[in-house]
Parts: C-alpha cells; structure tokens; sequence
C-alpha cells in the first residue's frame, strides 16, 4: 500500500497533489554558450510534471557559481528566458517547480568559471575531486579541483546579494519558489562543515558563526521573495566533494533550528545514498522533526515501502525520489499501481541531448 504517499499536502500556497518529490539532478544539457535552459529539458521536466513537487537541476547564481561544464544559470536576461519556457511547460501540466540555486565555491576549475580563482570559506582545497570542463566534444573531460582564496567579506556580501537577485530571477522565470542548494560540499555546505572551514572571524569556529553565512543568504531571499516560497537542501552526513563535519547531528540540528526561525517553507535532507552507506541515525531525523515545523522532505536511497514507512511514522512529509525519475516520467502513476520501474542509463545522464533524457516512456502494459 502506498496511500500516503498520494495524499494532499499544503506547501505554502501551493497543494501538492502527492506526497512524492523529484529532487534536484544536474543533466548539463543547458544551450552553449551562455548556459541556458532550453526546449529539449522544457519538454524533461514536463514529462514528470506529475510528481507532487519538482525541483529543478542545481542553477548557478552567478558565472563564479558554476562547478561543471554545460549547467544552466539564471543571472542574464536570456537565462531567465530559458527557464520561462521550462515553467509553463511544467505549469501547463499541473506541476509545481522550484528553483535550486546554486554556488559551488571551491569545487570547481577555472575553465569553468572565465580563468578565475575559486572562491570558498577558507583557502583548502577539496582532496581527491574532480569536475568536468568542455574540452571542445560531447564528451566531459575531468580535471581536479584547485586551490580557492578565502572570501572577503565583501564577497561574501556580494555573494549573499547574487542568491537574494537569483530568487527574484526565479521568480521572473516563472518558478513557484525557489531551493537553496546547502548539500553536498557546495558553497554554503563549505561554511556549515568545519573540516572546510578554518576561519577565524565571525563565519568560523564555532558552531552559531559556520552557520552565520546560511543564516545571513536565507534571510536575503526570504526578505526578497517571501518564507512560503524559500526551501533549503542540507546533506548533514555525506563526505561529497570533500566536505566533512565534526559533529554532525549537532551542527545540523542547529541549521534546522535557525531555519525554523526564518520560517522558511520546507527543509529538504539529502541522505548518504551509496550502496553500503550508513542510515540516517533516528535520533538525528527526531531531533530535526522537533527543530523544524515546516514541511520535511527526505530523499537518498527510497522505494516506495520506504518513503511510505517514513511518512507513516511522522518523520517525513514529502519524500524525493532521484535516479528513478531519470527513466520513469511517470513515476507516480508506476508506484500507485505496483508497475516495474525501468533502469536509466548512466552513461547518458551527463552532457549530450534528447538520448538518456527525453525518450524514456512512461509505462505501457
């Protein structure tokens, strides 16, 4: 039985028509040059216009934001016009689309950012990560990270005006609300965890300064666009891109606290989602449940007797499906009627155009 995961839920003034969530996956399919959102990822995301909430691929906020070649931003006006096309095709389906906005700091390549320095917390490199570049062939080419330079704090400044512009821009592109991307060793996860960050001003040490820079964007794009329309993805116990934390279920649980005051819509955790990674201990999901009271969503690793059983038993409200919504677009309609899920491939999930993103079918007996 999978009744739960079809019920109603009220997300700010959006109703959600299910319980279950696309979460946010980068393809790098965006038009070159100047990194678009275009026809072929309109057509995408509309295909799985049925899922209750998508969020959309991770979005740079600025030209310094972008990690990988090939991801779409939404900081020029051309962007933005390429994301409208993606909104009211999601819209003229019946879904609901949020922004996830992105800056990836110090996981990055000069390539990929106009021949600049990375910028991050502090001046340490991510050990043993690799982004890919446009070396001229569908094809990425993989090259390592490199040494960042520390922010100022006038860039952190500028940085914290880059994400409250981007939510207006999203807003402009016709999105229901934007996700702030503070997961997997991005930028914001670089201030969060302490093993990424050695300062010693007001945004490092203690726990109450690693969070202070998450604190100051939230505020930004909540005073901007409005609490009911800002989400936040946080990854409190992956290592992605070489980001660690000391004491996890403390720094978190006080991520989710400080979250709760700005009121913000939802507070989306993204698990350890390889084979043999550890579960999400239940004292932590218990401690966030009594943190947060807006709208929870889990996601890493579910099938749909898992996000029923965590809906059930009160510690999730929406639960994100990923991969498998890569070669099911009609994810929902398959999981309600107990329909077999098809494999994507993974060699297409990167780079290239219509093969691996746009011809899975849905479900035919």
């Amino acid at each position: 039985m999978t009744d739960s995961l079809f019920q109603p839920l009220q997300l700010g003034k959006l109703t959600l028509k299910n319980r279950i969530v696309m979460p946010p996956m980068t393809r790098s399919r965006a038009t070159q040059p100047g990194n678009e959102a275009n026809e072929m990822m309109a057509e995408y995301y509309a295909q799985r216009a049925s899922a209750g909430l998508i969020v959309g691929e991770g979005t740079q906020i600025s030209a310094m934001g972008q990690g990988y070649a090939w991801t779409p931003g939404i900081y020029s006006p051309s962007q933005i016009a390429g994301w409208k096309k993606v909104t009211d095709a999601v819209h003229a389906q019946g879904g609901a689309i949020f922004a996830q906005l992105w800056h990836v700091g110090r996981v990055t390549h000069p390539d990929n950012i106009g021949g600049e320095q990375p910028i991050s917390s502090s001046a340490i490199k991510a050990e043993n990560v690799k982004v890919f570049i446009d070396n001229g062939n569908q094809e990425p080419g993989f090259v390592d990270v490199v040494m960042p330079r520390e922010m100022t704090k006038e860039d952190i400044n500028n940085v914290v005006e880059e994400y409250r512009q981007a939510a207006l821009n999203a807003l402009e592109a016709g999105f229901d609300g934007i996700e702030l991307h503070g997961a997997n060793g991005y930028l914001i996860n670089q201030f969060i965890d302490s093993e990424a960050n050695d300062r010693t001003d007001e945004y490092g040490g203690s726990i109450e300064n690693r969070l202070r820079f998450l604190d100051e964007v939230v505020a930004a794009m909540v005073e901007a666009i409005g609490a009911d329309r800002v989400g936040v993805r946080l990854a409190p116990f992956t290592s992605l891109n070489g980001t660690v934390d000391a004491t996890p279920v403390e720094t978190y649980t006080a991520a989710a606290a400080l979250l709760n005051k700005h009121n913000i819509v939802y507070l989306h955790i993204a698990e350890v989602d390889w084979d043999d990674a550890p579960e999400t201990p239940l004292v932590f999901r218990q401690a966030v449940r009594e943190a947060f009271k807006g709208v929870l969503i889990y996601a890493g690793r579910y099938d749909a007797q898992k996000g029923e059983q965590a809906l059930n038993e009160g510690l999730a409200d929406l639960i994100g499906f990923g991969r498998p919504f890569v070669s099911n677009p009609d994810l929902p309609n398959r999981i309600q009627q107990g329909y077999p899920l098809a494999a994507h491939d993974p060699e297409t999930l990167f780079g290239g155009a219509e093969k691996g993103l746009t011809d899975y079918p849905v479900y035919t007996k």
